[in-house]
């Protein structure tokens, strides 16, 4: 029986986000708890994987104990994996099962691909990079440190065993979609569903939650 979904958003995006607002409210609907933690917290300018880890931790210890599910956008895809993985050891947090839509797994690959051709070299140079944050609907700086600090989480190293669900946009500019697909195929406990979609994967919004709701038995 699953107690919590945990919702984790994608990169200078919010709690608020369209995605995370349509999943709760189906979810509501059920009578099960969604929480979106604010993983720019307390300051996007000194955002690191590391710290969103922790707090994706600390999220999960403040509910009830019970099987957790986790599910993540883009850069929170990339989270919800490796949480998975952290939390694999801990009985009383259980991560049962994962829905990752647009999952940046390939992140911190290839500098190119991350960001585009001489983005990093020149955010390495600088020190910040201004970013359009979503949530904000304004440009914010943020601190090279991110991207050196995700640089130590390859998710091809995390060792995630839990049934997984992944959508995937055809048309995603954002995230490769080979990427995606090269990551999911040998590992059993994904399921991969392709989209003909891009990123935001706004128009299969009704289609993921027939998949996620029959994918988790709820």
């Amino acid at each position: 029986m699953i107690a919590r979904v945990i919702y984790l958003h994608g990169f200078a995006s919010s709690a608020q986000s369209s995605k995370a607002q349509f999943f709760a409210a189906r979810f509501a609907e059920l009578g099960l708890p969604m929480v979106t933690p604010d993983l720019n917290a307390p300051d996007f300018s000194t955002l690191t994987v590391t710290r969103m880890l922790g707090e994706v931790d600390r999220t999960i210890a403040q509910g009830a104990p019970g099987p957790v599910v986790l599910m993540g956008s883009s850069l929170g895809g990339f989270l919800a994996w490796h949480a998975a993985a952290r939390l694999a050891a801990v009985p009383d947090y259980p991560v049962s099962q994962l829905v990752l839509m647009a999952p940046a797994v390939t992140f911190g690959r290839t500098r190119q691909d991350d960001f585009g051709l001489g983005v990093i070299d020149a955010w390495e140079r600088n020190g910040t990079r201004d970013f359009f944050h979503y949530g904000d609907n304004a440009l914010r700086p943020l601190h090279y440190e991110f991207y050196r600090d995700a640089l130590t989480y390859p998710a091809d190293d995390a060792q995630v065993q839990v049934p997984t669900l992944v959508f995937q946009g055809m048309q995603d500019e954002v995230v490769k979609p080979q990427g995606v697909i090269d990551f999911c195929q040998g590992r059993p406990n994904v399921s991969l569903r392709l989209l003909q979609d891009g990123h935001q994967l706004q128009a299969h919004l009704d289609e993921m939650w027939l998949d996620t709701r029959a994918f988790l038995g709820c």
